[in-house]
């Protein structure tokens, strides 16, 4: 056994009784992707609204992060979509809320989607900011999150959009504002 050093946290410290097993059992979560290669290659191909919609309605599988972190496609129109994701535990930092990281990844989500709503084929787009203001906590017992993405000026070379994401309860979690940097093929 190697002693410890100081200021690194080993990967299975013992736990308040003395072993890794006093934490209870644990907890398992599987998760499938398609090769993300795919729906990259297609995406040049599409206009932004008829690829949001192509990944919504399955003609494109969505990308590992949607299977990641649960995200579904719920609503997409132009300059606007919607998409819901039922957090867990496996997501929670610890102190025992959903980590910051899921909300704000939620969010730039939907508000960059909505900015490629709107883009033609073969333009692209990347996030060049994101300010996010959280509102209260989500845990598991928050329900499905619902986040709202909607363009609020475009652009030739930027656009910007904000985000809305509420609890299962309607209440509102967090808001978000970006910019997006918007790519014309040369």
């Amino acid at each position: 056994m190697t002693a410890p050093v100081e200021g690194v946290v080993p990967a299975h410290p013992a736990g308040p009784a003395g072993t890794a097993g006093s934490w209870g059992e644990p907890r398992h979560k599987t998760v499938s992707w398609t090769d993300p290669r795919v729906v990259a290659a297609a995406a040049p191909g599409y206009g932004g609204l008829d690829f949001l919609r192509a990944i919504a309605d399955g003609a494109l599988p969505p990308p590992p992060i949607a299977a990641l972190l649960g995200f579904e496609v719920r609503e997409v129109e132009p300059g606007r979509v919607v998409f819901a994701c039922r957090p867990d535990e496996s997501v929670y930092n610890p102190i025992g809320m959903v980590h910051g990281g899921l909300v704000c990844t939620l969010a730039d989500t939907v508000a960059a989607c909505a900015v490629h709503s709107t883009l033609d084929a073969g333009v692209g787009y990347t996030s060049i900011d994101i300010s996010v203001s959280y509102l209260r906590p989500v845990t598991a017992d928050s329900g499905e999150l619902l986040a709202t993405g909607t363009v609020t000026r475009t652009g030739r070379r930027v656009a910007f959009a904000r985000a809305e994401v509420v609890d299962g309860a309607g209440r509102l979690v967090a808001t978000a504002t970006t910019s997006c940097l918007v790519m014309t093929p040369a």
